[in-house]
C-alpha cells in the first residue's frame, strides 16, 4: 500500500511541476519570451520605404508579421506583431509604402532588428507595444 502511495504522490508532483510551469510560461508570453524583448533603452526612429511584408511562423500555428524597411542607412526587419492582432485591427502594409517606426533596435538570434512600438502610415499611427515596451495584444487592448 505504501508503494502505491509513493507512485501516486510521485505523479501528483510531476503533473503539478508541468502544470505550473505551463503557467509560468504562458504569463510571460507578453514581454517576448518567444520574440526579441522590447528595451526602451535602444528606442529609435527610422523612416523608409517597405521593401517586403514577411508573414513569419511562430510557436504553434501562429505567425507574425515582419516588414523589411529601407532607409537612407540601411535596411531593417522590423518585427511588427502577430498577424492576428494586425488583421483584427485592420493594419495593413504593403510594398512600396512610406512608414515611420518607433521601435527598439535589438540583438535577435544573431541580427540587429527593430521591435515596432509605433508605426506611422498615411496620416495614421498605430500603438502596438506601451511606453513601456509591452505588446497591447497580450493585454486584450487595441489603440
Amino acid at each position: 500500500m505504501s508503494r502505491i502511495f509513493d507512485n501516486g504522490r510521485f505523479i501528483l508532483a510531476v503533473t503539478l511541476a508541468g502544470l505550473f510551469g505551463s503557467i509560468a510560461a504562458f504569463g510571460q508570453s507578453g514581454r517576448g519570451i518567444r520574440g526579441p524583448n522590447y528595451d526602451r533603452k535602444t528606442e529609435t526612429t527610422i523612416n523608409g520605404v517597405i521593401q517586403e511584408v514577411k508573414e513569419v511562423q511562430g510557436p504553434g500555428r501562429s505567425t507574425g508579421t515582419h516588414l523589411m524597411v529601407k532607409t537612407a542607412d540601411a535596411v531593417y526587419e522590423v518585427h511588427v506583431g502577430p498577424t492576428w492582432y494586425l488583421t483584427q485591427e485592420k493594419y495593413a502594409f504593403t510594398k512600396d509604402e512610406q512608414v515611420e517606426i518607433v521601435g527598439s533596435k535589438v540583438s535577435y538570434q544573431g541580427s540587429e532588428v527593430i521591435v515596432a512600438r509605433q508605426i506611422k502610415k498615411d496620416g495614421n499611427t498605430w500603438t502596438l507595444r506601451d511606453t513601456e515596451g509591452l505588446p497591447l495584444w497580450s493585454r486584450g487592448k487595441s489603440s
